[in-house]
């Protein structure tokens, strides 16, 4: 089965690098987003089985993004996994708190992204 992901990040190079691997690597069917707001609309329109959210954007970062993709009817049910390159333990904890279903840490390997995301979601 294929799976669709959204990818949400501020970077072009993440954005591509990320999207590339999933489809490379997984097959997956991938979209993508270059800011929280964009995000919002593409995750409303594109309803994907999985989302990957950058945390540190400009406008409206991570977090904030996963909350009102939550207040959302369309988008609330959505598995959202967290993309960091902060990796304090008081930042992690923060960012479990909100209720995300993992946090991946940049930078990340190409070739395991996929697996980590399935891993995470319990996708065989």
């Amino acid at each position: 089965m294929s799976h669709r992901i959204l990818i949400i990040d501020d970077e072009d190079d993440i954005r591509e690098v990320a999207a590339l691997s999933l489809e490379t690597v997984a097959g997956w069917d991938v979209a993508v987003a270059s800011s929280g707001a964009q995000g919002l609309v593409r995750a409303a329109e594109y309803n994907p089985d999985a989302i990957l959210l950058d945390v540190m954007m400009p406008g409206m970062d991570g977090p904030s993004t996963f909350r009102e993709l939550r207040k959302n009817p369309l988008t609330a049910r959505i598995p959202v996994l967290l993309l960091t390159a902060k990796v304090q333990s008081n930042d992690q904890r923060r960012f479990a708190d909100l209720g995300v279903e993992a946090v991946l840490f940049k930078p990340f390997d190409p070739l395991t992204l996929s697996a980590q995301i399935a891993g995470a979601l319990g996708w065989s």
